[in-house]
């Protein structure tokens, strides 16, 4: 073992789940460099699947962590949405959501977003899973409120997080396919 591997550095290209520095630089200096956080990659993938292209629409995530809502936040900004972050201290954060195109609650709270966050046509992903007060899995938006007013929601169990599974899969797929042409060149 080296000095490096015991203090907890991790080669890049070993990164698979994209949460070290070097991974998280590429995201947001927008390079090729290292792979982009999962969950994050997965919200940007359920907008592709569906066609919607963030292009020009006002975006508003709820949540600020390096595993979703700064990464995402600028995955957002390099396909030109604009995009508006919200955290705890945040004043009417269901204001800003109403106005928002596409609304992404990753804020890691069950329920927390009811019908007032919400407003007719909107795209809503929902990034959370929780236990509610029923002992069941839940999201951050409650979807029941939601389901009614949006256009699309993302369901808790069942959407993001099988997504995320898949990108994880994608992103070993790739590091394996990279390590063996490495291997053959002689990189290693």
């Amino acid at each position: 073992m080296t000095i490096t591997q015991s203090a907890g550095y991790l080669p890049r290209r070993k990164d698979v789940d994209g949460i070290t520095k070097s991974s998280l630089a590429g995201v947001f200096t927008d390079s090729t460099v290292g792979y982009a956080p999962c969950t994050a990659q997965a919200c940007m993938e359920i907008l592709d699947y569906y066609g919607i292209d963030p292009r020009g629409k006002n975006v508003t995530i709820i949540g600020r962590s390096l595993v979703v809502g700064k990464p995402l936040s600028m995955m957002l900004l390099k396909r030109h949405a604009t995009v508006t972050i919200c955290h705890t201290k945040t004043k009417d954060i269901s204001s800003l959501c109403r106005e928002a195109e596409i609304v992404i609650v990753a804020a890691g709270h069950a329920n927390i977003a009811d019908k007032n966050y919400f407003s007719p046509g909107q795209v809503v992903i929902d990034v959370g899973i929780n236990v509610g007060a029923d002992g069941k899995l839940c999201g951050d938006v409650n979807f029941r409120d939601a389901e009614n007013i949006v256009s699309r929601i993302t369901p808790v169990p069942g959407g993001v997080g099988t997504v995320t599974t898949a990108v994880l899969i994608k992103h070993v797929v790739e590091a394996a396919k990279q390590a063996s042409i490495n291997k053959i060149q002689g990189k290693f």
